[in-house]
Parts: structure tokens; C-alpha cells; sequence
């Protein structure tokens, strides 16, 4: 089978995910939609995997080329004749394939496409639909985008495949040192983590605001803060200001490989995001066995049961997530139980060697099994 890879940018999930197609018997095939200044370049590109050049992938994206971008992009299907093309986010890359004609289409839901950014632009919310109606099989992480596109697409649920990605469980497991804890002489401290980007619809502002009205209560309060973004000036001033830069260990982006060392460094793991899928960095935590504090997401929902797996407050309430920090702090003897059930959860629902078959199940369903 000859697959088609069409994504926004070359990020760690797109790294992720053509290393384990590579490993199939299909010919990869990947397009980029633009370059993101905020992704790490280069990436290095999977052996076995055939990057095509075209008009887009090196610069922004940018909707006043949109008929130069079809264009060719018909001429990359002509050359290439893929069996299926596998293209996300649904308001852009895979609108894009359906605006050329093309009928095999794969497309997978980023969660944040359909379930947060089409809200506050009739022009996504458009392209959407265009692309929704155009799709052979949806891919999607969560039962939330699952439901998104049954209720308002009218996508049929025999063409959806749920797709939770996963994390590598021999990667991120418990035992192992926490060097980062002793490095930074917090051995004695309780450590949270957060390493969302640095993006509005992840709240990591928020994040911060909770962590500096805790920090007043409870002086062995720590933070470790990893990411970049669009809000780095506003997030570096809020430290600034805070006057708990000692504090807060500012990080910047973290290797995949350095991962499991810093979950293992924390005693909770933080997430306040506005819209989510199956988070990635969430059941990297919890295969860690670190309990976690979430927004009340539907996304964060799936995985994270409030007093089981940690604790759940209302997005967009900094006020709620500091007294979640507090009441975890209050019952911290509880984490160890918690620590357990995280990584129980991950072990059954969070496993990549067994979800990654879903993604072939997709192709496989679009094609008829033919190719």
C-alpha cells in the first residue's frame, strides 16, 4: 500500500507515527503543510521513509495560496498515486486532499481541530465540513471527537476508528531515578510538572497563576516548567512578577528521550488545558505513575477519574486548580495508591504496540482492504 503522510508540520507525534509506519510493509510518503517556528528543526526524517517537496512545507501556510497549494497538490497524487492518504488536521491538511478530488482519505482529527478552533472561525468551521463530508474513514484520540463528528458532522460511526495513540511503556515506567529532583536540591519538596506548550488553549497561565497562590500556603512548593510558545513573554513576565522564580525550574523544550526522568522527578503532573484530546504528555505521566491535576475536559475525563487518578477542576479556574494542588497536598499520603492506579490505566488503554494497529485498521477500512 502506498500511503500518503499529510500533516501541519513535522512535529514529535508526526516523528512518532511515520517511525512505526516505516516499519510496515507500506511505501511512506510524507508532505508537510508549513514549518512551525516553535517545532525543533530539523527533525530528522524516519530511513524509509520519502519526503516530497511541493509548494508548501518550508514557510507558513497561508489561505491567500490556496489554489496554488491544490494545484499541487494534484500534481503530488498524480505523480505519487497513493492508495490512501492519511491527512490532518480536518480544517486544513485534509481539506485540502478534498478539494483535490481525491476519494481515499484518511483523515485524523488533531482533537483540537474539530473540538476547539473551528468555535472562533466560521472560515475553519467551513473547511471542516467541506472535509468531514469528503472523508472515507476519521481517525480520532477521544470519544469526544468520536461524538463531535457523529452529532454535528453526521459522520457515519461505522467509518470512525479510535486511535488513542499511546506511549512506550518500557520508556515510561516508574522505577528509575529522579535526578532532576536531586539536582535541583528539592529531594525533600513537592514537585509538580507542567510541559504543555506554551499556547493559549493549554492554560498554561493558568497553570501558573494556581501554582503561585498555592505557593503561598505551602512554602516546600515547587515547579517544573517545561515548554516555549506564543505566550512566552506574558508567561516569563508572570514568573517575573510572582517573585518565585527560585521556585519554578524553567526547562525550555525537552528531548522525547529526557522525559521519563523529569515525570519521575515530580510528585504531580499538571495539565489545565481549554480543549484536548487524548493528551500524549498525560498518559506519559500517568504510565510514569504520576497522579495528575486536569481540567474537566472530556478528554482529560477519559483517563483521569477525580480521587482515583488524582484530582479534576473546572477549565479556566485557577482558583480551583490551587485548591486542588492543596487538597493534594493535604492527602499526599494518598499518591502512592494513586501512582498505581495511573499506571494500571496506562497500561491498559495507553499502550502504543497495540494501538498503533488501529491506525493500519483505518487504512485498511478506507481502501477496503484492497491495497
Amino acid at each position: 500500500m502506498k500511503v500518503l503522510y499529510f500533516t501541519r508540520d513535522f512535529n514529535a507525534h508526526d516523528q512518532r507515527f511515520l517511525t512505526a509506519l516505516a516499519q510496515t510493509s507500506h511505501q511512506i510518503y510524507l508532505l508537510r503543510l508549513e514549518s512551525n517556528p516553535y517545532t525543533p528543526q530539523p527533525r530528522m526524517i524516519p530511513p524509509g521513509v520519502e519526503e516530497i517537496p511541493w509548494m508548501g512545507g518550508d514557510k507558513p501556510f497561508h489561505w491567500r495560496n490556496l489554489l496554488v497549494y491544490v494545484k499541487d497538490l494534484k500534481r503530488v497524487l498524480n505523480k505519487i498515486k497513493p492508495d490512501v492518504v492519511h491527512a490532518g488536521p480536518v480544517h486544513t491538511c485534509a481539506y485540502l486532499v478534498a478539494l483535490a478530488g481525491f476519494k481515499t482519505l484518511v483523515t485524523m482529527s488533531w482533537a483540537s481541530d474539530i473540538l476547539h478552533e473551528v468555535k472562533f472561525d466560521p472560515w475553519l468551521a467551513r473547511t471542516a465540513t467541506y472535509a468531514m463530508k469528503r472523508t472515507s474513514v476519521l481517525v480520532g484520540d477521544c470519544d469526544a471527537v468520536a461524538q463531535k463528528a457523529k452529532d454535528e458532522y453526521h459522520f457515519p460511526s461505522n467509518r470512525i476508528v479510535l486511535f488513542p495513540w499511546g506511549v512506550d511503556l518500557e520508556l515510561f515506567k516508574p522505577n528509575g531515578v529522579p535526578f532532576l529532583r536531586k539536582e535541583l536540591e528539592w529531594t525533600d519538596k513537592f514537585v509538580l510538572l507542567c510541559l504543555r506548550s506554551w499556547e493559549p488553549v493549554y492554560g498554561v497561565k493558568d497553570a501558573i497563576r494556581a501554582f503561585n497562590r498555592a505557593a503561598g500556603e505551602i512554602p516546600d512548593l515547587r515547579l517544573l516548567l517545561y515548554g516555549n510558545g506564543s505566550q512566552e513573554k506574558e508567561i516569563r513576565e508572570m514568573i517575573a512578577e510572582s517573585g518565585l522564580q527560585e521556585r519554578i525550574y524553567l526547562g525550555g523544550k525537552i528531548r522525547n528521550g529526557d522525559l521519563p526522568a523529569v515525570y519521575r522527578s515530580a510528585d504531580l503532573y499538571l495539565t489545565a488545558a481549554y480543549s484536548d484530546g487524548s493528551s500524549v504528555s498525560l498518559m506519559e505521566a500517568m504510565a510514569c505513575g504520576l497522579p495528575s491535576i486536569v481540567s474537566d475536559i472530556p478528554g482529560n475525563l477519559e483517563w483521569v477519574e477525580n480521587g482515583v487518578h488524582g484530582w479534576v477542576f473546572p477549565r479556566g479556574d485557577s482558583d480551583m486548580m490551587a485548591e486542588a494542588i492543596l487538597n493534594a497536598f493535604a492527602n499526599r499520603k494518598q499518591l502512592k495508591e494513586m501512582s498505581l492506579k495511573s499506571r494500571q490505566k496506562a497500561e491498559v488503554k495507553a499502550d502504543w504496540s497495540k494501538n498503533f494497529q488501529k491506525l493500519i485498521d483505518a487504512y485498511d477500512l478506507a481502501t477496503g482492504g484492497k491495497a
